[in-house]
């Protein structure tokens, strides 16, 4: 399994389309082949963070969402709207359910 991570951060005056917009392409994210969860979260530090945290079956299903055109409209249409954009994180995990 694969975890990604980034953020974005809006503008005062962009925060709620920037908003919109993620909810828009993670709903639509969850329906991919591979998906296993795509959320966005609110940074409770500052508000006008957004957080994205995804987790994808493997490399090949993670990949195909990258080159899916509205995930790419999606970016870049986020990065007009933001200030700043955290690099995407990746990381290979496996699921442990009792320690």
């Amino acid at each position: 399994m694969l975890i990604v991570t980034g953020s974005l951060t809006a503008r005062q005056d962009t925060i709620e389309q920037l908003r919109a917009k993620a909810l828009a392409h993670v709903r639509r994210s969850r329906n991919e082949p591979g998906c296993l969860s795509h959320a966005v979260h609110v940074d409770c530090e500052n508000p006008l963070r957004l957080v994205f945290v995804e987790e994808w079956e493997s490399r090949e299903a993670l990949l195909t969402h990258f080159a899916v055109p509205e995930s790419r409209a999606f970016v870049k249409s986020a990065r007009a709207l933001a200030v700043e954009a955290s690099p995407i994180a990746i990381f290979d995990a496996n699921r442990i359910d009792k320690l």
